[in-house]
């Protein structure tokens, strides 16, 4: 068993450009078991790439951090509810007064802010 933080990624992207590929790889360089998540499969830097949350074969995640539009993410709460996270991040462009209140009435407790940064990372930073 590893003892290493664990992070999904809903909303993992293989373009380098995109903030949740961007998010995959700063969480790596902090040492996280990283789960991509994207219905799309496939691999994302070299990791493979889970169809849904269900998928991630751990049984409670440190962290899960959101780059899905607010349509999306309402579809996906429920899942998250039911995974289960430590702490939950809907970075910007994932959330919305909706999407919020949602998620509260789910008993989670989003935390409203760039998960790259908190890692003490510039998105900015990651090459392309």
């Amino acid at each position: 068993m590893s003892s290493k933080p664990t992070v999904a990624i809903l909303g993992a992207s293989s373009d380098r450009s995109k903030f949740g590929n961007k998010s995959v790889r700063a969480h790596l360089a902090r040492g996280y078991d990283v789960y991509p998540i994207n219905p799309k499969g496939g691999m994302i830097e070299g990791l493979p790439v889970c169809a849904s949350l269900a998928d991630v074969p751990v049984r409670q995640l440190d962290r899960i951090s959101v780059y899905l539009p607010p349509p999306v993410l309402l579809s996906v709460l429920d899942q998250v509810a039911a995974k289960g996270c430590k702490e939950l991040w809907f970075n910007p462009g994932s959330d919305s007064d909706e999407v919020v209140a949602r998620a509260r009435e789910l008993g989670l407790d989003p935390i409203v802010a760039c998960s790259i940064v908190d890692l003490d990372i510039s998105p900015n930073s990651l090459p392309e």
